[in-house]
């Protein structure tokens, strides 16, 4: 049953664990985590069957973060569900850490897939969902790409796979910012009109606002119905989403904050958890 409540309060602890890591990392991508903070929230606090101590589990639910330069999200989502203290994830970047720039699924518990070149974790996601078919599981696979990852033609080949295999067991989830590392998505290469192309693909197509928690949920949960065809839920958002003066800047893409706007992103997201 959905907790908005519940929820909301794990994607505000997640964005202040983003922030505070990245901080004081000195680098990383405080733009595209903060806009997908609640998308992944409802994933990990309502939708997906996981299991901290077990992370192996047979029958979870997988999910993979294709867009691996938001890493801070994912690791925030995992250290609220308990599968490691919050504070190991603050050694992000630092020599040594098991949390790298980008996720390693041989270091860090619950990662199901390393990412970072980007379309590659939403190909992996489909051989997943195969694989999921031909053993006969009952979970699915979820997938969070971004929108100026879907520029990637890697992308087009797995999505044309996915429809081509059936597989209802396979959600795909758009971070729709509008903006990528040089700017807007207009501006350098539209990717446009997105509904149709996936529509065209063979998908099941969905949009949704992105920061809305119950509107994603019930997208989730529609998914469920999904017969033979895979689903994409386009979740429109705000690139740096709860930081004021991150939220739709394209220089938020990849910058760490100094300590003063660290002060203040953090005294805007309700200050210390």
């Amino acid at each position: 049953m959905l907790n908005v409540d519940s929820v909301a309060q794990a994607a505000r602890n997640m964005r202040i664990d983003i922030i505070k890591a990245i901080s004081a990392a000195g680098s990383g991508h405080p733009g595209g985590s903060l806009s997908a903070a609640d998308v992944i929230a409802t994933l990990y606090f309502y939708k997906m069957k996981v299991d901290p101590k077990n992370p192996q589990m047979e029958e979870r639910d997988r999910f993979v973060l294709s867009k691996g330069h938001a890493a801070p999200a994912l690791y925030a989502a995992l250290a609220e569900k308990g599968f490691f203290e919050r504070e190991e994830m603050y050694s992000l970047r630092k020599l040594g850490s098991i949390f790298q720039g980008h996720p390693d699924m041989k270091k860090v518990p619950g990662v199901e897939m390393s990412t970072g070149s980007l379309g590659q974790g939403f190909s992996a996601s489909v051989g997943m969902a195969l694989a999921g078919k031909l053993d006969h599981r009952k979970s699915k696979v979820y997938v969070l790409l971004g929108d100026g990852e879907i520029q990637e033609g890697i992308v087009w080949e797995a999505a044309m796979s996915a429809a081509h295999y059936k597989l209802d067991n396979l959600v795909a989830i758009l971070d729709n910012n509008g903006l990528q590392i040089d700017g807007r998505n207009d501006d350098v290469m539209t990717v446009e009109p997105i509904y149709e192309k996936f529509e065209s693909f063979g998908w099941d197509v969905m949009q949704v606002d992105g920061h809305d928690i119950e509107a994603i949920a019930e997208a989730l949960d529609q998914a469920d119905e999904a017969q033979e065809r895979p689903t994409i839920i386009i979740a429109h958002t705000v690139k740096g989403k709860g930081v004021s003066f991150m939220e739709d800047e394209a220089g938020w893409h990849g910058k760490a904050p100094n300590q003063e706007e660290t002060e203040k992103a953090l005294a805007e997201l309700g200050g210390e958890r």
